[in-house]
This record gives structure tokens, sequence and C-alpha cells, in this order.
């Protein structure tokens, strides 16, 4: 079995690619989702983000996602230690949940995966792009509360797309539907195919 990584920045609509694998009956593992479980089911990551953080990253036994957004996103520093604590967490339980799959490759959809260095992990990385305007139309559309400011605030603790092309092995350019469904298939079969014949 392969680890294929599948990233893109904020509103490039990487989770809309990984349910199109998900159809094609590739197992997808969405790290953004299962990073916030173990915030609120690990102990030793709740410990350590109250830590980091104090109490008031959690409210109750519920993580306060409004304060730890507020702390973060504008410091990268203080970013930096949080995915420190996270994304091991989040590595142990991808690599867990690998070994119960059946398939020739899995994907774990995760947002920084060059960011937080972890691109040497992957035998494949897939990225996801779209014109910045786009980008930021789409996180608009799904929360009317964010601004054009924010946004690019949030884009700025993501490298550029520029610098990301050249570290990946396949890019979907996702401006239609079709097109990258399109993409999403050939990208497949190239994979499906390179195991086949163990050249992945």
């Amino acid at each position: 079995m392969k680890y294929v990584g599948l990233t893109g920045g904020i509103g490039s609509g990487k989770t809309t690619v990984a349910k199109m694998f998900a159809e094609l009956g590739v197992p997808v593992y969405n790290s953004d989702d299962q990073a916030k479980k173990l915030m609120e089911t690990s102990k030793a990551v709740k410990k350590a983000l109250k830590k980091l953080l104090g109490e008031a990253a959690y409210s109750g036994e519920r993580l306060n996602k409004t304060f730890i957004s507020e702390q973060v996103f504008t410091d990268k520093s203080l970013l930096g230690k949080l995915n420190s604590i996270v994304h091991p967490a989040v590595r142990t339980h991808f690599s867990a949940w690998s070994k119960l799959q059946k398939t020739a490759y899995v994907i774990q959809e995760a947002a920084i995966i060059f960011e937080v260095g972890s691109q040497d992990f992957y035998d494949k990385i897939i990225l996801v792009t779209a014109p910045e305007n786009l980008r930021i139309e789409r996180i608009m559309d799904r929360d009317p509360q964010s601004s054009p400011t924010t946004i690019k605030a949030r884009m700025q603790n993501q490298w550029e797309d520029a610098r990301k092309i050249d570290a990946s092995d396949y890019i979907i350019e996702n401006l239609d539907l079709k097109t990258t469904k399109r993409q999403v298939l050939n990208i497949h079969r190239a994979l499906v195919e390179n195991d086949q014949n163990s050249e992945f």
C-alpha cells in the first residue's frame, strides 16, 4: 500500500477532490476532522494544548475553536507549536488507520503537508490549486462571516501554490467539477497502474 498526500490552500477545493477519490473506492483520511477529534479525545493532546494556550482552549470537554483560531492565526510561532502537538498525534492515528485498509493506495487529505515538512512521508503528493480570487469567493460562500482580509491572513500561513507545485507529483487545477473529475480519474488510473507495475 502506498501513502498519497492530498493538499491545497484554503478554498482550493481539496475536500471536493477528496470526495471524488472516495467515490472511486479510495480510502480517504481527513486530517482536519481527525485532528479536531483527537484534540477532544486524546488526554495527552488536551494536556499539551492547555499547557500551550491555557484552560480557555476548552469549554468543558469541548474544544474552544474560536479562541484557538484567534490565538494562532495571527501568531505563526504559536501556530507552529500547536501543529507540533497535533500533527504527530494525527500521524500516529493515520498510520494505524492505514493498516486497516486493503487498497493499492490511501489518501491523507491535509492542508499543511509542506508547511510542517512532512512531504517525505508520502509516496506521492497531489496538489489542488485554484486562483486566489476564486478561493476567496468559495470561502465566503461557505462562511459569509469571513472577510477577504481575514481569509488572506489565513492564506499567509500556508505556502504559495508556486512553491508547492515544484514539490508535488500531480497538480489538479480545480476550476470546474467536470474537468476536475477527469483529472482525478486520470491520476487514479496512473496510481493504480503504477502500483501494479511496481513503479510507483
